[in-house]
């Protein structure tokens, strides 16, 4: 049984005593948050920037991430890196969030230090020792490595990374008859300990498949998928890559819309319509670019590959036929616990503007996207909550009378639900038709069978095509009539 607190991280500080200059109010009661300097080395009891570590691992633990608040600056954003810092990039900052890449982690670590080498040897093979059948054995063989040599969030990430797509290799690796039960304490302890101090759950997020999992070619060319690679893979070839990277691009262009939220905020709070209309201007732009982005998945993805191969490895073992009783992890629990898999509903992005714009979705909906919210970093939901604490925007422009501004928060609505339509049609190539044409598929050696358990539902869980037209028709709902 896990017993000892595991990870110490970053050093409480005090914060907040100035309120926010955008939202013009402190961020939380009593003005406290954690922040986490780079690469700074872990004693034993601390916690990593607003995480949820507690270093509980009795029988019965919560099977879920905690609420907590978030952190300031994040790293790279620190005063004295050379940045000047604005009220927007202040604002951006305390939620872990910059100006240049929004919620997408900033040049990730791409290597972890020696002493993790086994666990990096072993996540550069996935592909391979997935198809040869021989992770397993090598997972059985890896050694028992202390978590208390990370140094600071960006390791941290990097560790969560590495042995998240270990444990969907693990898990995966004999298809959906083929599960484990018990996730190897040598596996399982230090997945664990690092998850509870960044505040994530011990299971692949769009945190780790995507925003943490990127790197560039040649660190001076441009954020252009050629120029790309994640960092680390599993079965599926040239349409793994494809559905990771496009999705990051997604990531990339929601950013002026991001952007436009605390500014939003500030011109509602001075009265300020035209930078109101600007910042309006801006959103709508940024979701119509994030429509475009992800229509390049057609370019990249193979329908088939995608279905019979990539899908099972995103996976969770909540909600689950192929693991009904969830997945005892040895060290932290003798009871097993379910985790959510891999989901765009984790994704900040939506969630913020939903926030933003008033988009009030059924309660079956809200259930799960407000669970996906779990899944998050702790800095990014908590920005999700604040801007549920703002005034309201839509509210704001009923009032103004402004015909503008009117006209522009339809468009930011419009645009959104166009979004969500891209996905449907998106989801129903990849899954619907993908399903009707279904066969075995082979990548790379990794000959894959589609996933009998998933048929009707999403990685993350939910009933896949009811869950996406609803919440697309009340986001049209959320226009406001002439």
């Amino acid at each position: 049984m896990l017993t000892r607190t595991g990870l110490g991280a970053c050093s409480t500080t005090l914060a907040y005593q100035q309120p926010l200059i955008v939202f013009a109010r402190p961020l939380w009661p009593g003005g406290r948050g954690l922040t986490c300097p780079p690469r700074t080395r872990f004693v034993a009891g601390a916690r990593c920037a607003g995480s949820a570590h507690t270093g509980r691992g009795a029988v019965g633990a919560s099977t879920e991430p905690q609420r907590v608040p978030a952190p300031r600056p994040a790293p790279g954003m620190e005063a004295g890196d050379g940045k000047e810092e604005t009220p927007l990039s202040s604002a951006l900052s305390r939620f872990q969030l910059s100006e240049d890449y929004g919620f997408l982690l900033p040049n990730p670590l791409t290597e972890l230090p020696a002493p993790y080498g086994p666990w990096m040897e072993i996540a550069r093979e996935l592909p391979q020792l997935i198809a040869s059948h021989r992770l397993r054995s090598r997972v059985h063989q890896m050694p028992q490595l202390s978590t208390r040599h990370l140094r600071g969030c960006e390791e941290l990430y990097l560790a969560h990374l590495v042995l998240s797509f270990i444990t969907m290799g693990y898990l995966w690796q004999e298809g959906e008859e083929g599960t484990v039960k018990v996730l190897p304490r040598h596996l399982a302890v230090p997945f664990w300990e690092v998850s509870q101090a960044l505040g994530l759950p011990p299971i692949l997020s769009h945190a780790d498949f995507v925003l943490a999992n990127w790197r560039r070619k040649d660190p001076s060319g441009p954020l252009e998928i050629e120029n790309l690679d994640p960092i680390i893979s599993l079965p599926g070839g040239e349409s793994l890559r494809g559905f990771i990277l496009v999705t990051f691009l997604v990531e990339k262009a929601a950013v002026p819309g991001i952007k436009a939220i605390p500014q939003a905020i500030h011109a509602i709070r001075q009265l300020d319509e035209e930078t109101l209309h600007q910042a309006l201007q801006g959103l709508a732009t940024a979701i119509g670019a994030m429509g475009k982005a992800l229509q390049r998945m057609h370019d990249y993805v193979d329908p088939a590959v995608f279905y019979a191969v990539i899908r099972i490895f995103l996976s969770g073992w909540k909600d689950n036929p192929a693991m009904p009783d969830g997945l005892v992890y040895e060290g932290v629990s003798e009871e097993p616990m379910a985790f959510s898999g891999g989901s765009a509903a984790q994704s900040t992005v939506l969630h913020a503007f939903d926030e933003l714009l008033g988009i009030r979705h059924s309660q079956e909906s809200t259930a799960f996207l407000h669970r996906m919210r779990d899944y998050m970093p702790p800095p990014h939901r908590a920005f999700i909550e604040e801007i549920g604490r703002a005034p309201s925007l839509k509210q704001h422009v009923l009032c103004s009378g402004d015909a503008r501004l009117r006209v522009a928060f339809n468009r930011c609505v419009a645009e959104l639900a166009d979004f969500r339509s891209c996905h449907i049609a998106i989801v129903t190539k990849y899954i619907a038709v993908a399903k009707a044409k279904a066969g075995r598929a082979e990548v790379g050696g990794w000959a894959g069978r589609p996933p009998a358990a998933l048929e009707a539902k999403g990685t993350g869980g939910s009933h896949i095509f009811s869950f996406l037209k609803s919440v697309r028709d009340t986001t049209r709902d959320g226009l406001i009539s002439a």
